[in-house]
């Protein structure tokens, strides 16, 4: 009989944290289609991001491609999020690599150059020894909208949110920022 209570104990408990996490999972993809100015636009942001993932062989590929790297460099997480800018929150991809932070926009942004609009992607490159804080937040007002403020040591401020996955974000930047600090 103590067999099946431990049994069933052990069970609960799995289940208990399975469904903790699928709620998260839940809170936080909502949050992260609102964080768009459009909702819609969100979630063919994150179609058309799945594809794009799919067409070129995985995140490591696209992180290559996108951002100059070292030979000996490794991909370590990627997450989906928003970077805080002053023209409203921008959706892209955060990366963490044995050697940077690095994000970069989904989509080319807009900007004047003299007359002419041009487009380009924003990015945001980080080198882990220039870490000097990675501080998790929660709005006052809405404990569902949660924030990542990275800061360098030269006092650049970086806000991202919007993320799918948070508390997996969260613990890998705190683990980049402990390894090079």
């Amino acid at each position: 009989m103590d067999t099946v209570k431990d049994v069933l104990g052990r069970w609960g408990r799995k289940v208990g944290e399975a469904t903790r996490k699928a709620e998260d999972l839940a809170g936080n993809t909502w949050q992260h289609l609102k964080t768009s100015p459009s909702l819609a636009e969100a979630a063919m942001g994150r179609i058309a991001q799945g594809t794009k993932v799919l067409a070129e062989g995985g995140y490591e590929k696209i992180f290559r491609h996108t951002f100059v790297t070292d030979p000996e460099e490794q991909l370590g997480n990627s997450f989906v999020c928003y970077l805080s800018t002053s023209a409203g929150p921008v959706m892209g991809i955060l990366y963490v690599s044995t050697a940077k932070l690095a994000y970069c926009s989904d989509t080319p942004l807009p900007y004047k150059n003299g007359t002419q609009t041009e487009w380009s992607y924003y990015k945001v490159v980080i080198p882990l020894h220039q870490l000097k804080a990675v501080n998790p937040s929660t709005s006052r007002l809405n404990c569902a909208e949660k924030y990542i403020q990275v800061i360098t040591v030269d006092s650049h401020e970086f806000w991202f949110m919007g993320f799918l996955n948070y508390d997996g974000a969260v613990t890998c930047l705190k683990e980049a920022l402990q390894l090079h600090s």
